[in-house]
């Protein structure tokens, strides 16, 4: 196809802000976790699709394997799914002391 870009797997954008490898990273709709570290509106990499372990709130947030969730970009961590927009579903369970849990994004 002439039309072809990319698999979209990776993706190439600037950094919105100083970023950190494995940073969850989400402008407006698009969401991937950075592959390596980049200053503010330097190129960026990130994985827009695969299954990563994602920080959460330790204290009180519980996660059961299919749960939609979404990216907290105040706190950079995974929040469930409330007003904010779905980046993936949890594919094992993560109790309130666990300090991260895993996402499939994509």
């Amino acid at each position: 196809m002439k039309n072809f870009i990319q698999k979209g797997d990776s993706i190439t954008i600037a950094a919105p802000a100083t970023v950190t490898s494995g940073a969850g990273v989400q402008i407006g709709s698009l969401f991937g976790v950075a592959s390596t570290s980049a200053e503010s509106g330097a190129a960026l990499s990130i994985v827009t699709m695969g299954v990563f372990d994602l920080p959460k709130e330790a204290t009180t947030d519980t996660f059961d394997v299919g749960d939609p969730v979404e990216w907290d970009g105040n706190n950079s961590r995974i929040a469930a799914l409330d007003a904010g927009e779905r980046i993936g579903i949890t594919v094992a369970a993560a109790g309130a002391t666990e300090p991260s849990v895993a996402v499939r994004i994509g």
